[in-house]
């Protein structure tokens, strides 16, 4: 009985499968590749990248230009514009999460005189859905609508630290996918820390010099949604010290969880017996 079920499975993913809608795929395929291109591609780099003919490539690219999705540029390039991002901040419940925490975050960046940038998990990667300035001349900060690798991000390991295990497994089998790599073996050990901590302190994976402190933001489930991260760098002169900056943003973090109507695990009051 247990092979006809595996059987009986397999046939079902099969049909699955069969359902594939190809010209979806092929203008999903070439969003994605020109994702990765700021200066943009050519009928004929997509078509080799993708491996796909030029006439097919041409007809996605109709589509999607008429759309609004990607725009030809000087050489007959063709580079995204900014539909996609505009419909991920239009989207109900990420656009409630800017605007509860922009208000606070320009807060917190007069106060710290550091910069501050709020990243969420898009597939496995880290996109950056806010980011204020410091006001100073000089600072550090992160570019509006940049991605990372998630193992590349502070935030990326504080939502992953505060997600439930079923939500933190299916984050990292989509991470291994698109990677093609295994995650770290210390891993597990390194979100225990953080989970234990509330927040993760540590130098910058990319850039020397900084060092990146991150908190999770959490919805009414007590799951990360987001989290708040400033890349701290320390200024010539009087400057709010780590310890200050940490306390700050943890202020912060907490404020827009419960803008959100959100609450931090173990939170709530333990009930008099």
């Amino acid at each position: 009985m247990a092979g006809k079920r595996t059987a009986k499975a397999s046939a079902t993913n099969e049909k699955t499968l069969n359902y594939a809608t190809p010209a979806l795929e092929k203008g999903l395929d070439v969003l994605e590749l020109l994702a990765h291109q700021p200066a943009g591609l050519t009928k004929s780099q997509m078509a080799r990248e993708l491996n796909r003919t030029v006439s097919e490539i041409f007809r996605m690219l109709l589509c999607l230009e008429r759309r609004g999705y990607i725009a030809q540029l000087a050489e007959d390039r063709y580079s995204l514009t900014l539909k996609l991002f505009k419909l991920v901040q239009e989207h109900p419940p990420t656009e409630r999460l800017i605007v509860d925490a922009l208000p606070v975050m320009h807060r917190l960046a007069h106060e710290t005189l550091q910069s501050c940038h709020m990243g969420v998990l898009e597939g496995s990667r880290v996109a950056i859905l806010a980011q204020i300035n410091a006001p100073a001349n000089r600072g550090f900060y992160v570019k509006l609508g940049s991605t990372a690798d998630l193992m590349e991000a502070a935030s990326g390991y504080v939502i992953l630290a505060h997600q439930d295990e079923v939500q933190r497994e299916r984050t990292l089998a989509e991470w291994s996918r698109e990677t093609g790599k295994k995650p770290p073996r210390d891993l597990a050990v390194h979100l225990a820390r953080i989970q234990k901590a509330g927040y993760d302190k540590r130098a910058s994976y990319v850039v020397k010099g900084v060092i990146d402190i991150s908190y999770p933001i959490f919805d009414e489930r007590g799951s990360a949604v987001g989290a708040l991260t400033i890349p701290y760098i320390q200024y010539n002169g009087p400057a709010m010290a780590t310890s200050q900056v940490i306390e700050a943003l943890g202020k912060a973090t907490a404020e827009i969880t419960a803008a959100l109507g959100g609450e931090a695990p173990g939170s709530k009051p333990a009930k008099s017996k």
